[in-house]
């Protein structure tokens, strides 16, 4: 099943079933106002959400319209909670190693993860709006996961049961303001912006064989100024797999439902994949010849992030949006 947020003039937009092949849509009327209530209580309403959306793919469906991604807003506009890990270690170690910090061999077994700010996202179209290219504008390509409430210390093995949707994310960095922030030992705040995420969220089951241990085993594109940069393979290099991150977050306390959980971004480890974010061709660039040569990102740039299954179509629908300067900046 495949569910989207239609921009409605509110906060939390309107809960719509979108078809497999991301051509119509129809609005969830009667069954629930918006993804959070749907998650609220899913074992009720997802049954009358599939129907809609097997009706919906056979053409049976009453009152569908044509679906179009910039009408949409995130999949869940605010949220609860969004906790992003760090799931490719390779990403982590060639970060450290351009700036000569030893890289602590716990980050093989135990997962970083922040708590970034969850009660403003961007839409998957929407404009990246910022101050200042200074601060060093970058994207990140990543996974995400919805879950439903999940206990304080859920086993791993049971983990992944509360996992309801997935997304893309792009995970915007503005790396310049990062190491003034870790070096207060405290953690990232004004170096996270607001996120963006994919048009279209999709339960675990759309993605067939490549969903398996808890892990997508699918490209995740990264075209950046119209310039594939990159296509890591997500089911490689994952060191911790999304139960293992939800056995994290939750070692100490319950999540609701509504909680996002990212991968951090995608990895790999063969360098022919390219890279989904710029702060990693960069590291490459400084350890190969000692100094970055690609630029962050500056106003007017694009990037679009992307996952296509093994016809070639479009699974989530894709993150496009403009990097462009704040009205108050100018």
């Amino acid at each position: 099943m495949k569910l989207a947020t239609l921009k409605d003039g509110s906060r939390d937009g309107q809960l719509i079933v979108v078809a497999r092949d991301l051509k119509t849509a129809c609005i969830a009327n009667g069954i629930a106002p918006t993804l959070q209530r749907a998650l609220d209580d899913w074992n009720f309403i997802v049954p009358q959400l599939e129907e809609l959306y097997m009706r919906l793919n056979s053409g049976r469906a009453v009152n569908s319209f044509d679906f179009s991604a910039d009408k949409c807003m995130a999949p869940l506009p605010r949220a609860y909670q969004w906790a992003d890990g760090s799931s490719y270690v390779n990403h982590v170690e060639l970060v450290r190693k351009a700036r000569n910090a030893e890289m602590p061999e716990s980050f093989w077994h135990d997962p970083l993860m922040y708590q970034g700010g969850s009660d403003d996202f961007i839409g998957p179209c929407d404009d990246i709006v910022l101050a200042s290219e200074e601060w060093g504008i970058d994207f990140e390509s990543e996974i995400a996961v919805i879950t439903g409430d999940i206990p304080m210390g859920e086993k791993v093995q049971y983990a992944g049961e509360h996992i309801r949707l997935l997304m893309l994310v792009n995970d915007v960095s503005l790396r310049n303001l990062i190491p003034s922030e870790l070096a207060k030992g405290f953690g990232f705040f004004q170096s996270k912006p607001a996120s963006s995420f994919s048009p279209v969220a999709v339960t675990p089951d759309e993605l067939g064989e490549f969903w398996k241990d808890g892990k997508v085993h699918l490209p995740l594109r990264s075209t950046w100024n119209g310039n594939l940069v990159g296509q890591p393979n997500a089911g490689v290099d994952m060191v911790f797999s999304f139960p293992q991150l939800i056995t994290h977050l939750c070692k100490t306390r319950n999540a609701r439902a509504g909680t996002i959980i990212g991968s951090g971004t995608v990895s790999n480890k063969d360098a022919s994949k390219g890279f989904s974010c710029i702060a990693e061709k960069r590291a490459l660039e400084m350890i190969a010849t000692g100094e970055p040569v690609t630029p962050f990102m500056h106003f007017g740039d694009t990037i679009k992030i992307e996952m296509l299954d093994k016809n070639g179509k479009s699974i989530f629908g894709a993150i496009e949006q403009s990097v462009v300067e704040s009205d108050e900046a100018k």
